[in-house]
């Protein structure tokens, strides 16, 4: 890291004992106010307590995997346990996994015992093609009579083989649309009879510990998503794709909608299953921090199996630098929630005089470094990371603070260290 002049480092290291103080910068806004230098802070002991898995959706193949680990340094070091992808419903060989690119997620998945692998599947091929309703309705009954089980049979061995039979199947997400040809208002029953179809075959591959989030798009849309639940015994998480976008211009007509946020929250609490938020991020209304502050407090205050930010253009944070206001609110607020747990430590026995006190343990090795996969054929933008730091000539306390967000491009470094 370049040296400083003596002034600029007393300045960066008074900023930072205020912060720790709880203070901020000059200039701070009034608590709970949106703002480009700070977020509103959330619930009291939100920090280290949290059960949501945090993730983000970043590529489709294994340059997604590679991101994972740059986007958590951006974050200051926050814990990312949910990596995120689609399998491509253009092909039945397709939907049943034949993407390279699985081979990537697996291993990340299987890197870290409390990772979670989740993945969007297609109910039908041709999926984005505007098939009319007519055909829709046509090659759903087919599902429902058992027509396509085998195509999920050899998904479900193919996952199982991958060594990730516990992978979240987000499938047929946001049926209550017009987008998919897996959508639903066509014919709700046999959308219902179809899924239970897939379901069951997936269940039936040994070793499988698959579990099902059924998520529709936040709102009526083209149908009641209510409509197209397919029954309790076959949903194990109930998820909403909620961007901001209509209905709901905002966020507390985004809750109150008749088939919004808080219809979400409670359609699942009455069945017992946890919810999720498989897609979310910023859209019609731009770089809205008041949406960015107010979803992830809603995050933080229903507490969600997992979240998985959609982080391109127009919709995200990182990836995208047309949402900056969003950004630093995103930054602040998902650092503290995806923060690790403290360890509590315990009381050690006072030693006898017989017995010396035991040695201090040495420090924890250094992580294993990411898996390094090859690079995806169409890769979006992607972030510079950080230089990594060189190695202290000599003792040094440090405290990571990222300073790129409130001093400018003056300051890129996100660590103070005195060394004495």
């Amino acid at each position: 890291m370049p040296a400083k002049r003596r002034l600029i480092v007393t300045c960066i290291a008074a900023a930072a004992l205020s912060l720790l103080a709880g203070g901020g910068i000059a200039g701070q806004v009034r608590p709970g106010a949106d703002s480009v230098d700070s977020a509103a802070p959330g619930p009291q002991g939100s920090r280290g307590g949290s059960t949501t898995a945090h993730g983000a959706y970043l590529d489709y193949g294994p340059d997604g995997v590679d991101r994972m680990a740059e986007l958590s340094r951006w974050l200051g070091g926050a814990e990312l346990r949910v990596g995120h992808t689609y399998l491509p419903g253009d092909l039945w060989v397709n939907i049943e996994g034949a993407p390279d690119f699985l081979d990537a997620w697996a291993t990340w998945r299987k890197a870290e015992e409390d990772r979670m692998f989740v993945l969007n599947v297609p109910m039908l091929e041709r999926n984005e093609e505007r098939v009319p309703d007519a055909e829709v309705r046509r090659l759903l009954r087919s599902g429902a009579a058992g027509d396509y089980d085998q195509h999920f049979t050899r998904l479900a061995e193919r996952l199982v083989d991958l060594g990730v039979p516990d992978t979240v199947i987000v499938l047929g997400w946001e049926m209550n649309g017009t987008t998919y040809t897996h959508r639903c208002g066509p014919d709700p029953a046999s959308w219902k009879a179809y899924w239970q179809r897939i379901v069951t075959a997936m269940r039936e591959v040994p070793g499988q510990e698959f579990r099902f989030d059924f998520t529709p798009s936040r709102g009526l849309d083209a149908v009641p998503w209510t409509a197209c639940y397919p029954g309790d015994d076959v949903v194990d998480i109930i998820g909403m794709d909620s961007y901001d976008q209509p209905p709901g211009e905002s966020f507390d007509d985004q809750i109150n909608d008749p088939y919004g946020l808080q219809k979400h929250v409670d359609f699942a609490a009455e069945r017992g299953k946890p919810i999720s938020f498989p897609e979310w991020g910023l859209f019609r209304n731009g770089d809205n921090p008041e949406y960015m502050r107010r979803m992830l407090d809603w995050i933080d205050r229903h507490q969600p199996l997992y979240q998985t930010i959609t982080d391109y253009c127009p919709h995200g944070v990182w990836q995208c630098r047309s949402n900056p206001r969003s950004t630093k609110v995103f930054r602040t607020k998902l650092a503290e929630m995806a923060a690790p747990a403290e360890p509590v430590p315990s009381t050690p026995p006072a030693p006898s005089p017989s017995m010396p006190p035991a040695p201090a343990p040495s420090p924890s090795p250094t992580a294993p470094p990411a898996v390094q996969p090859s690079p995806s054929p169409t890769p979006s933008p992607r972030p510079t990371p950080a230089a990594p730091e060189p190695p202290a000539a000599a003792r040094e306390w440090c405290l990571t603070v990222p300073f790129g967000d409130w001093l400018g491009p003056w300051l890129k470094e996100r660590k103070i260290c005195v060394r004495y």
